[in-house]
């Protein structure tokens, strides 16, 4: 007898700059996995060109996919500020627009779900692929029991954000997202587990994430420092990281994202934190 689950929604952010053709694959990924969702829903970030449009028109038309455009492009945060709400579903899977989720990722999470209830938030392992062969490059291995989460909330983000599932209502309780240049999730993360959530993830690989070179270069520069330091004081205002902790995870991030250049911090990413 097949197993039943309960629906769930799957939300992807996407704007102008996003590919077309990964889109369309990421979206087959996630209607063509073991279990389907309910619901999958896009939230369009502001105004997108024709080419993504076609895309999006398409899935809308064959496969039921709810589009929903905010007019204007106010990042990713933002949009999911206003997106997850408006999820159908108390499951809510994240999906990026350019990565590849394995066929029985869903299947794994809800059977978690199922298994272990007063979970609030689960994910997996990442496995990083070249954006255009697809060829694997390297993974992100993550900790898997909440206390283990607990401990490395305080120095790294403790989810795959693309491999993630979680109650809408625990979101909703930590204050849902927020606008944080490139941190949301981790930002999300830091709320919900200072709110009590309940966190796992399994050792399973969920998805395929696309990087290049332009990914460490989006790590790298002054303004994304100085959201790093944001989320720092985060967390040391929430007494979940002591001063000198704070002082050492502000330095060592001054290191790497302002004084490295882009190709050894490429290295040191792919290498000392994977």
């Amino acid at each position: 007898m097949k197993e039943t689950y309960p629906p769930f929604s799957v939300l992807i952010s996407v704007y102008a700059k996003d590919n077309p053709a990964w889109l369309a694959q990421a979206l087959d990924s996630v209607l063509h996995n073991t279990v389907r969702p309910a619901e999958t829903a896009v939230a369009v970030d502001g105004p997108v060109g024709a080419e993504l449009k076609a895309v999006l028109e398409d899935f809308a038309r064959r496969e039921g996919v709810s589009v929903w455009y905010f007019p204007q492009n106010r990042g990713r945060g933002a949009a999911l500020q206003e997106a997850v709400p408006k999820c159908t579903h108390e499951w809510v899977a994240l999906m990026d627009a350019d990565d590849i989720s394995l066929p029985n990722r869903f299947e794994l999470l809800l059977r978690y779900f199922q298994q272990y209830p007063e979970t609030d938030i689960c994910g997996g392992q990442n496995e990083e692929v070249d954006s255009h062969t697809l060829q694997t490059v390297s993974f992100r291995r993550v900790p898997l029991s909440h206390e283990a989460l607990i401990g490395y909330v305080k120095s790294r983000s403790p989810f795959n954000q693309q491999t993630v599932m979680f109650k809408k209502t625990a979101v909703q309780r930590a204050g849902g997202y927020r606008a944080f240049h490139l941190f949301e999730d981790y930002d999300l993360w830091v709320r919900m587990a200072h709110s009590g959530a309940r966190l796992a993830n399994l050792p399973d690989i969920l998805v395929k994430m696309r990087v290049d070179e332009r990914m460490f270069a989006r790590r790298g520069g002054w303004k994304y420092f100085k959201s790093n330091v944001a989320l720092q004081n985060e967390l040391l205002h929430y007494d979940m990281i002591s001063l000198p902790r704070y002082m050492f995870n502000i330095a060592v991030r001054f290191c790497v994202q302002v004084l490295m250049p882009n190709k050894l911090r490429g290295w040191f990413y792919r290498r000392a934190l994977r």
